[in-house]
């Protein structure tokens, strides 16, 4: 069967649910661990628990090494690290899972610059409505009378911003890797990039962290190991394996408007578990860049289905 056309089956629409469930969750648990561990311990945790015991029995990939580091650098210390930073000092959990939807225009822009990658128009009119969405996000900042401070703030926006341009970057350096290797294989490639982060993520702690928390991770509570093995196993591993997975059975366009579903449970999990507040202009820039990924992934169909 044409994998275009293929229904998903019982199994792999659980699958999906499964990782938008899982994916948009795991800013519950970066906010948990946040209580107890420092951005930069957080992140040295997350990876650690990513690559055991993995890094154990799966081989490593066969492609050059630049790439793992690469990865490792941009997805690792660049995206979860700026990312971790953003929610501890100032991103709710539903906010966060909105703004770093933003990587796919961000994506779009460096595809342009370093690949030679062309926007359609479905592409443009999302890059425009991304826009009013980040300027909508922008004016909660300047709004009088304004609540944000208890939530968000102009550096954790800031830097949430920073996290889903370096998760761009990490898009770009995957795209290159798959280009120069015949073979690519995503799980070696996952778990040993996995091993990249962990040293300059110790050493960022040694470095900017209080002398007496630096190696507090060590000696972590159960609810802050709880929430480095989610983030580590679920959301790192189990969630790219079923998704990778869904990828080689199906075509992009059935899969990928299942990501839409990951800022809906963000936003969800994040005012029932941790009592986020989202401002009017807040909401504005939330419905901004959901128009704005609708265009992308559904735009030339539409678009196709009106010219018939």
């Amino acid at each position: 069967m044409n994998r275009e056309n293929s229904p998903l089956s019982g199994r792999d629409l659980i699958a999906a649910l499964c990782v938008v469930l899982i994916w948009g969750t795991n800013f519950i648990a970066m906010k948990f661990g946040l209580r107890e561990l420092t951005p930069f311990q957080l992140g040295a945790g997350r990876y650690l628990f990513a690559v055991l015991p993995l890094v154990l029995f799966v081989r490593p990939p066969k492609l050059a090494w630049k790439w793992i580091l690469l990865y490792g650098c941009t997805q690792g210390v660049g995206q979860f690290g700026l990312l971790f930073l953003s929610l501890k000092v100032g991103m709710s959990a539903s906010l966060a899972s909105v703004i770093l939807q933003t990587q796919v225009f961000f994506t779009a822009f460096l595809g342009f610059m370093l690949l030679g990658e062309r926007a359609n128009r479905p592409l443009q009119i999302g890059l425009t409505l991304a826009a009013l969405g980040l300027a909508c996000f922008g004016m909660n900042y300047l709004a009088p009378g304004h609540s944000h401070s208890q939530v968000t703030t102009p550096a954790g926006f800031a830097l949430c911003l920073a996290a889903a341009a370096m998760w761009a970057a990490s898009n770009i350096v995957v795209r290159r890797a798959q280009q120069s290797t015949p073979q690519f294989e995503v799980v070696p490639f996952m778990v040993w990039s996995s091993l990249v982060p962990i040293v300059p993520f110790i050493g960022l702690s040694l470095a900017f962290d209080e002398p007496a928390t630096r190696w507090q991770w060590l000696h972590a509570s159960p609810t802050a190991l709880a929430s480095l093995a989610y983030l580590g196993w679920m959301a790192t591993i189990l969630g790219y394996a079923m998704w990778t997975g869904l990828l080689k059975r199906h075509a992009v366009n059935r899969v990928a408007p299942f990501s839409l579903g990951v800022p809906v449970v963000g936003i969800s999990s994040g005012m029932l578990v941790l009592g986020d507040v989202i401002s009017a202009w807040q909401w504005g820039g939330i419905a901004c860049i959901v128009a704005a990924l609708l265009s992308v992934m559904f735009g030339a169909r539409w678009a196709a289905a009106l010219r018939r």
